[in-house]
């Protein structure tokens, strides 16, 4: 009965680890990432549904469903024990990783995309610039005969009516 117990206590010991190292993961992603503020509730609350769950999965499959203080006692310990002596390490290397690979992809991305970008401003220049100049003068051109027609008919109308009287 006592050795079952003190099983179970490190099971939940073991479980608060695993739920410290879940609450590192989000800390680590906010370093590395920019997010906004409807971005890390998304965070939170599914931290707290995998927290949930990893709590009832355990207290189902290793106790039958029983509830005992000791449980919590454990995982509380679990987690105390996770940030005093390993969520400083565990971030500071996590963090140092995804930096660097983050940096190492912007490169690789820059070195990949360099020669797109001179192929997109030649293509301009070949294709854009004209294609905008025949635009504008079409517009010009188009403004001009619009208003000449414009004039014409006023003049029409004028002398239709000077003729009429």
């Amino acid at each position: 009965m006592i050795i079952t117990q003190t099983n179970l206590f490190l099971i939940f010991i073991v479980n608060g680890f695993l739920i410290g190292l879940l609450f590192d993961f989000f800390r680590i992603l906010r370093k590395t990432f920019k997010t906004n503020d409807m971005m890390t509730y998304i965070e939170d609350i599914l931290f707290w549904i995998l927290t949930g769950c990893i709590i009832l999965y355990s207290i189902f499959v290793f106790n039958n469903g029983e509830i005992r203080l000791f449980l919590f006692i454990g995982i509380i310990l679990g987690i105390l024990l996770y940030m005093l002596f390993l969520s400083s390490h565990i971030i500071k290397v996590n963090v140092t990783i995804i930096n660097f690979l983050k940096k190492i992809i912007g490169s690789i991305l820059h070195i990949l995309l360099t020669p797109l970008k001179y192929m997109y401003q030649i293509i301009r220049k070949i294709f854009f610039k004209p294609v905008s100049f025949l635009i504008i003068n079409i517009r010009k051109n188009s403004t001009k005969s619009f208003k000449r027609i414009q004039h014409n008919l006023k003049k029409n109308t004028k002398i239709k009516n000077s003729v009429k009287n």
